[in-house]
């Protein structure tokens, strides 16, 4: 995870602009892997990438109205080359037979990158408003942590199995 930012110097317009670039990465990387993968059947690691991908456009949504009531349409200063996959799954993470259960590893690997990021920043940050938001922000991140560990451990036995090569033989 990279972010050229000074966190002291965040007003709550840049963070919150910052957290919209970082859960629009997320949702781009995710649709990604969906589109790479190929849809199969309503439990592959497609659908998986596909579920984050709308958690993370959700959120980011949620964000972005938060930002227009409260800066409306001033232009952000912060911009995507001031963070590299912060939350986006690895870009080499797909292989084209996962299993459920590695694409739900690799959703919970980012999860857990995003909370670290929000963490780590967090007694860099100055500005009282921004503090609270970076709290906010790990906080939703450590649920999410929990929401996909909690998938994970509700899986059967063959969500961790890869596809086979058809062609194999």
């Amino acid at each position: 995870m990279v972010a050229r930012v000074d966190f002291s110097k965040l007003t709550l317009m840049d963070a919150l602009d910052l957290a919209s670039l970082i859960e629009g990465e997320a949702f781009q990387r995710y649709m990604l892997f969906a589109a790479q993968l190929g849809h199969r059947d309503p439990s592959d690691a497609a659908s998986v990438f596909r579920s984050m991908a709308v958690n993370e456009k959700k959120h980011g949504e949620q964000l972005a109205k938060r930002r227009l009531a409260l800066f409306g349409e001033v232009p952000p200063k912060v911009k995507l080359d001031d963070i590299f996959d912060v939350e986006a799954p690895d870009v080499g993470s797909p292989r084209w037979n996962m299993s459920p259960l590695k694409a739900l590893k690799v959703a919970l690997a980012s999860e857990q990158k995003a909370y670290a990021f929000y963490d780590e920043a967090l007694p860099g940050v100055k500005q009282p408003e921004v503090k609270a938001l970076f709290q906010e922000l790990r906080d939703e991140e450590a649920e999410h942590i929990h929401m996909v560990e909690a998938i994970i451990a509700k899986l059967p036995p063959e969500a961790a199995i890869d596809l086979e090569d058809e062609d194999a033989d």
